[in-house]
């Protein structure tokens, strides 16, 4: 199995050296690089796509944060680990779904058991998609979806997923069709019945139909496991809670 390569980022030289020996220690890590900036940071990211970054928040050009942003709307399954000395920082952390924050100077133990937690779902083998059911009580509808190559009309229960991806909004359909448009998820959001379809996350539409299983992700997020795909979104803990009283 390839390694779980890890991006590291922070303007401290000392730390920089710390964090490079956390991931030597960490078993089934490689390090894809380190930056000493914010802007070197998604410089290094673009050209590495990396699985997990490791970064500080406060940064010289752009804080870790700002980075976290634009490294979701790029893709929000990468990993994102905190490590900074100032606390009052993890608000912002939980607004952009951290997997962990870790507060300096931390343990080596209490980092390590971050990245073997990382390790551990990022390796976890998904279930084999079960065979998806007619849905019996769908809503009626087509939606209409425009992208460079015209126009495309899709049967709206059909849609599984909806997922962000690199500044386009990617949807996944039962018959492993995917289609790719510029519509954002909140304009597509308003156009699909609220009946069918939740917004698990800033980055996700999912359909409620093919739901199969939620488990912890990260310390403020979940992954849902959905049928008829080998696929799977986010559910952040605040959506969770809306998702349970929903079928309560």
């Amino acid at each position: 199995m390839d390694p779980i390569r890890i991006l590291i980022a922070d303007d401290e030289p000392g730390m920089r050296t710390v964090m490079r020996k956390l991931v030597e220690r960490a078993e089934g890590y490689a390090l894809a690089g380190e930056a000493e900036n914010g802007a070197q940071l998604l410089e290094l990211y673009d050209q590495t796509r990396p699985d997990v970054v490791l970064m500080d928040v406060e940064m010289p050009e752009m804080t870790g944060i700002e980075c976290a942003r634009i490294i979701q709307d790029r893709n929000p399954r990468t990993v994102l680990v905190f490590a900074t000395a100032h606390e009052q920082y993890m608000r912002s952390a939980f607004e952009v779904y951290a997997f962990d924050y870790l507060v300096k100077p931390f343990k080596l133990e209490r980092a390590l058991n971050t990245l073997a937690l990382i390790r551990e779902r990022l390796t976890a083998q998904s279930p084999k998609p079960e065979p998806v059911r007619p849905l019996q009580t769908a809503a009626s509808g087509r939606l209409m979806l425009k992208h460079r190559d015209g126009l495309s009309f899709i049967d709206i229960p059909s849609i599984l997923l909806i997922q962000r991806e690199e500044r386009s909004s990617v949807l996944y359909l039962a018959d492993g069709g995917r289609y790719v448009t510029s519509d954002s998820l909140s304009e597509l959001e308003q156009r699909l019945p609220e009946s069918m379809f939740f917004r698990s996350h800033k980055s996700y539409i999912i359909n409620l139909s093919h739901i199969d299983s939620i488990s912890p992700y990260g310390r403020w997020t979940y992954i849902v496991k959905l049928r008829g795909t080998d696929r799977d979104a986010l559910i952040t803990h605040e959506r969770f809670e809306d998702l349970q009283n929903l079928f309560a």
